[in-house]
């Protein structure tokens, strides 16, 4: 048995029906601020992340984190039973959390209007490529098709290459955020118009206004695209490829210092951009009239550059960090994993969390962001075993030993 919990959402329960990224992205964080989630897979190998990347006995590495604090129970969502049972959990939920393809749920008769018509404080957060309208709305679509789509490939990278992904699933994860953010807001607005359903129907059906929050992993990134709309509406701008800079914003770049580290300087305040000057010994730039504000700086943004480059050639990591810090300018190692679990600051801010297998064996995950001064997030247990909690949760349902069984001989759990 899982064991009670604690948090800001301790007593909200959340079913999540969806695979990979976006949808259990969103549910994990809503598990480790307390809620109960109550996660559905197939009982044919269930979620497929638990076969992505690094694996240890047979299971990824990634699933610890991405399921941490959730419940599994297996379904066959395909057969009528399954999604019965899918039916009743999702009615005694609070939020609703998807990610099938646009119509799929409406297949299973388990839809948001055909919910919202039993339960009218139905809260369900639809999180797709293209959102649930319009014409692409039945294509499938991932992260890397919302990011291209939603303009942050186009800007990303080298002006004489092709555009360039970032290192991770961002387009998911952003899709994700947003789905809580959307989801805490539904809450909020059903609960100050009657709380929750109490279950009953007809004239005795008491409970507050739900809705549907529509994420489209497109409009996701689009919505973290700052200017792009305006400049190019107003000014006929379009912005392009930067590199390691800041568009328009000088000098803000990544530079490489005489041992081979990347470094990122970001000396575009002026005040900043004085002390960064005299720092590298460049006292001409520093006391150039022309410099003394950012929209100077901008069309002598390579001169600028090189400066600060031909500078950090001539040092090591360690030098260049010390002498632009001793100058207060903002600057930073570019991080790998092994930098990060070795700082001091990720350690201050006690930033790795240590738990172990049930072999034993150690495993360190991240620590849980934001930090709540008061009710801060937890890691109750690490990702489950698939089913692990079928009993459990159906037993909550009111399925006796005889019923789960039966299922179980049906291949319906």
């Amino acid at each position: 048995m899982t064991q009670n919990r604690k948090g800001p959402l301790a007593g909200i329960k959340v079913l999540e029906l969806g695979t990979l990224i976006a949808g259990p992205f969103c549910a994990r964080m809503l598990a480790e601020f307390g809620a109960e989630v109550i996660k559905v897979e197939s009982p044919d190998g269930g979620d497929p992340l638990r076969q992505w990347r690094v694996l240890k006995d047979g299971t990824s590495l990634w699933w610890s984190v991405q399921a941490r604090n959730k419940k599994s129970i297996t379904l066959n969502m395909k057969s009528e039973e399954g999604q019965e049972i899918a039916r009743r959990l999702a009615l005694d939920a609070d939020i609703i959390i998807e990610n099938y393809r646009p119509g799929v749920l409406e297949k299973w008769q388990l839809g948001y209007e055909q919910l919202k018509a039993l339960n009218p404080a139905t809260i369900m957060v639809r999180l797709s490529g293209y959102g649930q309208t319009g014409p692409m709305k039945d294509q499938p679509g991932f992260g890397a098709i919302g990011e291209s789509m939603g303009g942050l490939r186009y800007v990303s990278g080298h002006a004489d290459r092709p555009p360039v992904r970032v290192g991770i699933s961002i387009g998911d994860s952003v899709a994700a955020l947003h789905g809580v953010i959307g989801a805490m807001m539904a809450l909020r607005h059903r609960d100050v118009t009657g709380g929750r359903w109490n279950g009953k129907s007809g004239e005795h059906s008491v409970g507050g206004q739900g809705q549907m929050v529509d994420v489209a992993l497109y409009e996701s990134v689009f919505n973290l695209m700052e200017s792009l709309v305006p400049e190019f509406d107003v000014a006929g701008v379009v912005r392009e490829r930067t590199g390691g800079a800041l568009p328009g914003i000088v000098p803000s770049n990544t530079y490489t210092t005489g041992d081979g580290e990347n470094i990122v300087i970001a000396g575009n305040g002026d005040a900043i951009f004085h002390r960064l000057m005299k720092a590298i010994q460049r006292q001409d730039l520093a006391d150039d009239p022309a410099l003394v504000r950012n929209d100077g700086r901008v069309p002598r943004t390579a001169e600028i550059d090189a400066a600060i480059q031909d500078w950090c050639a001539t040092q090591n990591i360690d030098s260049a960090l010390q002498i632009l810090k001793a100058a207060d300018v903002p600057v930073g190692k570019i991080y790998s994993v092994r930098d990060m679990m070795n700082d001091p600051q990720f350690q201050a801010r006690q930033m790795f969390e240590q738990h172990h297998f049930a072999d034993g064996e150690g495993i360190k995950l991240p620590a849980i962001s934001p930090k709540l001064s008061e009710t801060p997030g937890q890691t109750a247990w690490l990702g489950p075993e698939l089913g692990e909690h079928n009993y459990e949760v159906l037993s909550a349902l009111g399925y006796s030993e005889a019923d789960i069984a039966e299922l179980q001989n049906k291949k319906i759990i």
